[in-house]
């Protein structure tokens, strides 16, 4: 079976990106018995100049949008995506517009263990601010996060304390941008083919298997 590799550029406080991420999920599950898939969650800021302590959410968020009714008409129009793929958003729930560069942290200490525990880090996340309106810029809701995901919680709460893997992060997020990408969710299948934003699950599915397929012969041919 044809293995492919996504490096998926995400912030933790894009609604677009729980799309994607529930839309790749499903796509996933379709192509499973096809290829098999590898994610690589790497790091974007949407918001790099929030001070450590986060902002008002809900303000800061209406002055980006252009007024609170344009911010509701997006909501509203999430919220409907959202319920077709298993994803309960609440954004009234979402007081502190945090600043994800910790969030980014505890997703790269979790890469090293294991990529299913990276998964359940960004799910945790994603759950955290966008269902629960719980401040991921907080150091003790990143340990419970943590700590719920299987991590340990003493050398987390350790980690954060000080500014371990900072410039790593920052230098990732850099990287990012120094590609071209300007916009997320952002995938790169197996640093080849690039898509951007929260494409359905059949058109992921399908880029899947047409880039299974391209492997496939092209291993062929070197036989």
């Amino acid at each position: 079976m044809d293995r492919i590799t996504i490096d998926l550029v995400s912030d933790v406080v894009c609604p677009w990106c729980f799309l994607g991420k529930a839309r790749l999920e499903l796509a996933i599950a379709e192509v499973q018995d096809e290829v098999s898939i590898d994610i690589n969650w790497r790091p974007y800021q949407l918001n790099p100049d929030y001070p450590p302590e986060g902002v008002d959410h809900q303000v800061e968020l209406a002055k980006k949008l252009g007024g609170k009714e344009r911010m509701d008409s997006a909501h509203a129009e999430l919220k409907a995506l959202g319920a077709e793929v298993g994803i309960a958003f609440n954004f009234d729930a979402i007081k502190v517009g945090p600043n994800t560069l910790d969030a980014h942290r505890l997703i790269h200490w979790a890469s090293q263990e294991s990529r299913e525990v990276q998964g359940r880090i960004v799910d945790g996340l994603f759950r955290a601010n966008f269902e629960q309106g719980r401040n991921i810029g907080d150091a003790k809701v990143l340990a419970d996060i943590a700590e719920e995901a299987g991590m340990m919680r003493s050398v987390v709460e350790t980690l954060l304390s000080g500014d371990a893997d900072v410039q790593h992060v920052l230098s990732e997020v850099e990287a990012a941008k120094q590609m071209g990408v300007n916009g997320v969710p952002f995938f790169i299948f197996d640093q080849q083919y690039a898509v951007s934003g929260a494409q359905p699950a059949a058109e992921l599915a399908n880029a899947m298997r047409e880039i299974g397929k391209a492997k496939a012969e092209a291993m062929r041919n070197l036989n």
